[in-house]
């Protein structure tokens, strides 16, 4: 079995969720990890063989398969352009980029070195996501009129809570949306197999400045300070958003995206409507499905073997009762990318840079529709 070598831009949070699972795979070393602050800490207490503060150097030393870039928005377009230039594969973590253009140099520049190119969006890997969006393809809820739901987290619902997501310089236009509303919709369009093609969103920022804490602080972060160590700045990017869609194959639908709902640290909820039923899915309970029918009781499908389309069989990776969650979804598609690097004949669930591109239209147009107040049609869809 072909080991591959891969190193990791970014430490925080999510970096060291890619590090821990891609170890999982069993055929992926871990030899280096690039922190430009905290490099030589993490490295230490995740037993990594090798650091830089500059991930430019980890390129050029390591003879890399991959590069995980797991850092701020705007810095993802500089890191997977050096790696592709390189000659390196890359999984970014989303949103790609902090535009439109940056996503689209990106894409073009994986084509052109023939590179494998993935964007994070892990919720697609989930056993019974996977198996919904089997049995709406087979025809079981009918044709789709309708899909819904929304993404809610708490983190940022007091005015000392601060992220470098809340700038837009340093996040894009938009931030709820492209943080956690680019995960419902890369959802919804994968399970529908229907592209979104208009929407129309209003926006609602709850505070017009925030405290920030005049050293870093980490993301999910609930340490707290006096008052003189912060600083007050102005806020302009959305705490909520609610957005109407319009989709390719006539569904419509709307979601409510907000990073201020107090009790909800990750709650995402997608519900599809059908002639024939309906489907349900909640983060609150990752491993079933809601299947609703009219004249009937509710149907509650639990992940396993014998109750999950053929299909979705590769994605279950426990027994029946075995529950799998967050960092199983990262595996999942994890090992989907890493097959595909000497594999690429075959089809593959993972979102590519294609897919990227095309949440950062989406945001840029959400973004565009709250801003002058009316549906705004999707070009590239």
């Amino acid at each position: 079995m072909k080991i591959y070598r891969t190193g990791i831009v970014g430490t925080g949070f999510i970096g060291k969720v890619h590090l821990e699972t891609v170890r999982r795979l069993g055929n992926v070393e871990v030899v280096a990890i690039a922190d430009n602050c905290q490099a030589k800490e993490a490295a230490e207490a995740l037993n990594v063989p090798n650091y830089f503060a500059d991930y430019k150097e980890m390129i050029e030393k390591m003879d890399l398969d991959m590069v995980h870039i797991c850092t701020p928005n705007f810095t993802h377009f500089e890191i997977a352009m050096y790696a592709m230039e390189h000659n390196v594969n890359v999984i970014c973590e989303k949103p790609m980029a902090t535009s439109i253009q940056e996503a689209g140099l990106m894409l073009e520049k994986a084509k052109e070195k023939g590179l494998v190119a993935a964007v994070n969006f892990h919720n697609r890997f989930y056993p019974m996501t996977n198996h919904l969006m089997n049995i709406i393809k087979d025809g079981e809820l009918g044709n789709v009129f309708s899909i819904t739901g929304s993404y809610c987290q708490d983190w940022l619902l007091y005015p000392t809570d601060y992220s470098w997501r809340l700038i837009s310089s340093q996040s894009g236009n938009t931030r709820a949306v492209a943080d956690i509303g680019s995960h419902w919709m890369d959802l919804a369009e994968f399970v529908s197999g229907q592209k979104i093609t208009a929407v129309c969103a209003d926006f609602q920022t709850i505070y017009e400045t925030r405290k920030k804490p005049n050293k870093q602080v980490l993301a999910f972060s609930t340490e707290k300070f006096s008052e003189e160590d912060y600083t007050e700045i102005p806020i302009d990017t959305e705490d909520n958003a609610h957005i109407l869609f319009r989709f390719s194959g006539g569904a419509k639908g709307s979601a409510f995206i907000s990073q201020v709902i107090a009790g909800k640290s990750v709650a995402i909820d997608l519900l599809v409507g059908g002639y024939e039923k309906s489907a349900e899915w909640n983060s609150a309970d990752v491993n079933s499905l809601e299947i609703g029918v009219r004249d009937d009781s509710t149907r509650h499908v639990e992940k396993g073997g014998a109750t999950v389309h053929r299909n979705t069989l590769p994605y279950i990776g426990y027994p029946f009762g075995h529950a799998e969650g967050f960092a199983d979804a990262f595996k999942q598609g994890f090992r989907e990318i890493y097959e595909s690097i000497d594999n690429r004949e075959k089809q593959y669930q993972y979102a590519t840079f294609e897919d990227g591109v095309h949440e950062m239209v989406l945001c840029e147009k959400i973004f565009e529709s709250s801003k002058e107040q009316k549906w705004i049609d999707i070009p590239d869809a």
